[in-house]
């Protein structure tokens, strides 16, 4: 009996995946598409450097994904496109891949973009004959990897649902609306993102004054479900390791504040602090990148306490 042949555009295990972003994100939805035999090509501008390149390629021959030479090249031959950069990165990864998306194709945007960001996106892969649904993705990615909670928005969200569900995603559509699924996530990101730096401020500022027992038993007191010795510890390892990251992502949350009409006093502080961390990760303050045990300490003070020896070097000098 001969088999049905199958449309590219409606059998989503059929689909050519796009991938743009080949960080944790990319990488992770990579490997979870390849065990289902999915086609997955990828394309990040990292590529274009030997050192910070070498491992991605690495990645990608390991786990049999494509790489390609540029935004465009990876849009021509995609069904399904995913970009995950970083936020600041959402609007220009939309304007490289509409000068060659195919009519029909599937573009999900899960970068942390405010709002009118993902409008502008929406605007440019629509008007080239693609398919714009954004995606906002609710909590890290690495536990739940593909099965991540998604939010999804746009006039073809409801359509892509089912589609995604077929890939192993679990999406919910949130509005056919552009900009909720989005205002969602970055309302909530001024809690979490903030929640983060407020932590690492508190926690390596009471272990200056020698207070930070007091501080943990206080809290615990206050928000007795919470193991903030263990949640400390995670804080500082997801800032280290991807402060510079969650600081655009906190730039794009002040601008969501901001077309509320609202001065972003928190999210704006929010930014600054997680970048600084990401400066001080990026002196090697907390060990080499990318190494097994950077980002892994079990115990937030030793993490606070290369801080404070940083700061008080800073002020020797």
């Amino acid at each position: 009996m001969t088999a049905p042949k199958i449309d590219l555009k409606t059998d989503p295990k059929q689909w050519n995946v796009g991938l743009i972003g080949y960080g944790e994100v990319g990488r992770i939805l990579a490997e979870d598409l390849r065990k289902q035999d999915v086609r997955v090509a990828a394309y990040d501008i990292k590529l274009r450097s030997d050192q910070a390149g070498g491992a991605l390629r690495d990645h990608a021959r390991q786990h049999g994904v494509a790489l390609t030479a540029s935004h465009a090249d990876l849009a021509a031959q995609s069904d399904f496109i995913v970009s995950a950069v970083t936020a600041s990165q959402a609007v220009p990864v939309a304007k490289a891949c509409a000068v060659a998306v195919k009519h029909g194709a599937w573009f999900l945007d899960f970068n942390s973009a405010s709002p009118g960001a993902k409008q502008r996106a929406a605007g440019m892969i629509d008007a080239a004959g693609g398919r714009y649904v954004e995606g906002a993705v609710m909590t890290s990615l690495p536990p739940y990897r593909i099965k991540v909670p998604l939010l999804l928005g746009g006039a073809d969200a409801a359509t892509l649902a089912p589609k995604l569900a077929e890939l192993g995603f679990v999406a919910k559509v949130a509005s056919d609306k552009l900009g909720v699924a989005s205002a969602v996530k970055m309302c909530r990101s001024v809690m979490i993102k903030g929640l983060e730096a407020m932590v690492i401020e508190s926690f390596t500022t009471a272990r200056a004054y020698g207070v930070e027992d007091a501080v943990l038993a206080s809290l615990k007191e206050t928000f007795p479900g919470i193991d903030w010795e263990k949640q400390g510890a995670y804080f500082f390892q997801r800032v280290i390791e991807h402060g510079r990251r969650r600081s655009e992502e906190v730039r794009e949350v002040a601008e969501t504040v901001r077309e509320a009409g609202l001065t972003p006093w928190s999210a704006q502080g929010t930014a600054e602090r997680q970048a600084w961390v990401a400066d001080l990760a990026d002196e090697g303050l907390f060990g080499q990148r990318g190494a097994k045990e950077f980002a892994r300490s079990a115990d937030w003070r030793t993490e606070a306490d290369r801080i404070l020896g940083a700061i008080k070097s800073k002020s020797k000098n």
